[in-house]
C-alpha cells in the first residue's frame, strides 16, 4: 500500500482552526409567508451532530443529515431553526406546522 504524503507542518488544520460550518457567513433570503428577511445557512451532513425537529414538516433531522439554518436577520442566534432542505426551499407554498417564533 503506497505511504500519504505527510502533511506542511504550518497547515490551517494543525493551528486548531474549526472547519467551516458550511455558508460561514450565510445569505439573505425571506422567511415562511413574510417579508422578513433571514440570515441562512448551509450545513454539511459531516458538521451535522445532532437532532433536530423541522419546523416545515415537524419530523426529525436526523444527525448526519445537510440541511438549513435559518433566524431573523434583526433577531438573535438562539432563534435559529433548523430545516431540512426541501422543506427550507418550499417554505413559501406550504403552511408552517410549527409556530415560527
Amino acid at each position: 500500500m503506497p505511504r500519504r504524503k505527510p502533511r506542511p507542518k504550518d497547515s490551517a488544520r494543525s493551528h486548531g482552526d474549526p472547519r467551516p460550518l458550511g455558508d460561514v457567513f450565510g445569505r439573505t433570503e425571506h422567511g415562511p409567508g413574510t417579508d422578513e428577511s433571514f440570515i441562512v445557512r448551509t450545513v454539511p451532513g459531516t458538521r451535522a451532530t445532532k437532532s433536530y425537529r423541522c419546523p416545515g414538516c415537524d419530523q426529525v433531522i436526523p444527525p448526519g443529515t445537510p440541511h438549513i439554518v435559518a433566524w431573523a436577520e434583526y433577531g438573535g442566534e438562539d432563534d435559529r431553526r433548523h430545516w431540512h432542505t426541501g422543506c427550507w426551499k418550499g417554505r413559501n407554498t406550504r403552511t408552517i406546522t410549527r409556530r415560527w417564533s
